[in-house]
């Protein structure tokens, strides 16, 4: 399915389910990684659709570049967007989201295009086809991208309700500021009524 939202669909689920410890920006940019090979070959015309990179071998590579990269430039967007409270990345949910996305995929096309090798060089044969009908496969991600849309924004709404609208510092800094204030008066006091004796 190559440059299609179809495989944007169990990602929506996962950050449903994991929030914050995983990135679903991550794992965007590792399906459009996945599919530059079949991009070349179908403007070029040469060489096989789903090949090297649509392998447990060639994901995986991926998974590395696209973690790498992707960790950088999720930043780089969500700053542009305001969502500063959203930076950083930290490298393993960066690390596990670009290999979802990479796995996912070949499993995903594995499963709808005969011409995917998911165990070369070991073996040619993919054992994934078939698994699931075009029809189903596409039930499935359409299914598990809407179920997660929404469990994700019930979620958001819940911690939007009980942080009552937002967090204006972190609470270690306002603990401080407390302390700190409850201990400046009593010497505010003792300074003034040492005053009169002088």
């Amino acid at each position: 399915m190559p440059f299609t939202p179809f495989h944007m669909g169990p990602g929506l689920l996962i950050k449903a389910a994991m929030q914050g410890a995983f990135s679903l920006m991550v794992f965007g940019w590792a399906q459009i990684v996945m599919d530059v090979q079949p991009l070349v070959v179908i403007l070029t015309g040469e060489g096989h659709l789903h090949g090297f990179t649509h392998t447990w071998i060639g994901a995986s590579l991926l998974g590395i570049a696209s973690a790498l990269s992707g960790k950088y430039l999720s930043e780089f967007g969500l700053r542009l967007m305001g969502c500063h409270r959203l930076v950083p990345i930290v490298w393993p949910v960066a690390v596990l989201s670009a290999f979802v996305g990479t796995f996912s995929h070949v499993l995903l096309d594995g499963i709808m295009h005969a011409d995917v090798e998911p165990f070369w060089p070991f073996s040619r044969d993919n054992a994934l086809l078939g698994l699931l009908s075009v029809r189903a496969m596409h039930w499935f991600c359409l299914g598990s991208g809407l179920v997660g849309a929404v469990l994700y924004f019930i979620v958001a709404r819940r911690r939007v309700a009980r942080g009552g609208g937002g967090v204006s510092g972190p609470p270690q800094e306002a603990t401080r500021g407390g302390r700190g204030s409850a201990l400046s008066a009593p010497q505010t006091t003792r300074r003034s009524s040492s005053a009169p004796r002088r």
